[in-house]
């Protein structure tokens, strides 16, 4: 909050920005506060102010050591024939993906993105209908040193593992067995 209040061009973006501090770091959801979709319904094209508000947080982002993480949010309107083709999923990762070329722009060090995912209409943020522009959105995660050595570290470690060490549902013991010692009669 410091940072976007000593910069002028951030303070005037503040009522855009929704920050929150989540297990993995510091969550900046970009919103419209005059209610105005980031993305036209259907479309991963970015927005002309969706646009500006992307490359302006792009060198707060830079002068930040930690990596992060895109996130591309959809409403709930569904796709006709959308389970079998060009869906929700693959529109959330599209727009987070327009996202972070806008960032890059913007002049955010390409390096500097670990992870560029879709959510489809998985994390709503209102329930006010299926199409609400809200739900029309990005989220940038930067994330702490925990959070980014998990995900470079996510795969690289379920390769070298055998299946065997996926853990197995434990087995209920067998009727005869007693599971907890009983209480003696007082």
């Amino acid at each position: 909050d410091q940072l976007i209040e000593s910069d002028p061009k951030l303070r005037a973006l503040r009522p855009h920005l929704k920050i929150d501090l989540v297990q993995e770091g510091l969550r900046i959801q970009i919103i419209d506060s005059q209610n105005r979709p980031m993305f036209k319904t259907g479309s991963a094209e970015v927005e002309p102010y969706m646009r500006d508000i992307l490359r302006a947080i792009a060198p707060v982002l830079n002068g930040i050591p930690n990596r992060i993480s895109l996130a591309g949010h959809t409403d709930d309107f569904p796709y006709a024939n959308g389970e079998k083709g060009y869906s929700n999923w693959e529109l959330s990762a599209d727009r987070a993906n327009a996202s972070r070329r806008e960032l890059v722009a913007g002049g955010l060090d390409n390096g500097k993105v670990l992870r560029v995912v879709g959510m489809a209409a998985t994390m709503r943020l209102s329930d006010r209908g299926p199409d609400d522009a809200i739900n029309r959105r990005i989220s940038l995660l930067v994330l702490n040193k925990q959070a980014e050595q998990a995900i470079l570290h996510e795969n690289a470690e379920s390769q070298n593992e055998p299946v065997s060490v996926l853990q197995q549902p434990a087995a209920a013991p067998p009727a005869s067995v007693p599971t907890s010692p009983k209480a003696e009669p007082r």
